[in-house]
């Protein structure tokens, strides 16, 4: 792989029943890049996900630079139910590195960490969540539609927290989102899946009325390079 690249995916199949979900995914990402990852619901964007961190099985081939460590935050993590308080959630990764992690999701100034994690309001469960992931200093940041459950004033301010960790540590991240607006201000590329790759490009591409018919209408697969 070359030193530019953190991640190489060469046809990626996966089959769940029988079913193909994902069909001959291809595509290279340079580190410190910000890719959203777009496409109709069913369109293999999670399934991906889940390829990536070993977590299902796949055919081809997914190649990571050596030695990474990867921060992943699922869209739905249900903590109703569940007495256990912020620092008690964050001291199962560390308890040395809690206050570094809430002050990189500006929740350090926050009387947070003997709240529930059921009593959280959603933005502050979301930056919780994130902390959990940049807890370990990750080298790649994966969120799956990171702003679930947060109402709309609060999920700029987290896409925003996000950019800025994201530059000064140099993480790559991978962002599934529905929003393309989101897509164009806070990504550099965008992979569109329909469980093939529709498109691959600049995130600012995804502005164009065409490109958003071939992301969101009728699958039409294309040939990417797994090499950048």
């Amino acid at each position: 792989m070359e030193n530019a690249n953190i991640l190489r995916v060469s046809n990626l199949n996966v089959k769940l029943q029988n079913q193909q979900i994902l069909d001959n995914v291809s595509f290279a990402l340079k580190r410190g890049t910000a890719l959203s990852i777009v496409g109709p619901n069913g369109a293999g964007k999670t399934v991906l996900f889940k390829a990536l961190l070993n977590l299902m099985p796949y055919e081809g081939k997914i190649e990571w630079h050596n030695k990474i460590r990867i921060g992943y935050v699922p869209q739905h993590v249900s903590v109703t139910d569940i007495p256990i308080s912020v620092k008690e959630f964050l001291s199962f990764k560390s308890s040395s590195n809690i206050h570094r992690a809430l002050e990189q999701v500006r929740l350090h100034d926050a009387p947070i960490l003997n709240k529930n994690l059921g009593a959280l309001s959603g933005g502050h469960l979301r930056r919780v969540l994130i902390a959990w992931a940049l807890i370990d200093e990750p080298d790649v940041l994966m969120l799956d539609e990171p702003t679930t459950g947060v109402d709309l004033d609060s999920e700029e301010p987290i896409y925003l927290m996000l950019t800025e960790v994201r530059r000064k540590f140099t993480i790559t991240m991978l962002l599934i989102t529905h929003n393309i607006h989101i897509v164009e201000e806070y990504s550099d590329q965008v992979l569109a899946l329909n469980k093939c790759v529709t498109f691959f490009g600049e995130s600012k591409q995804i502005m164009d009325p065409h490109i958003q018919r071939v992301v969101y209408g009728e699958p039409v697969c294309i040939e990417t390079q797994s090499q950048a």
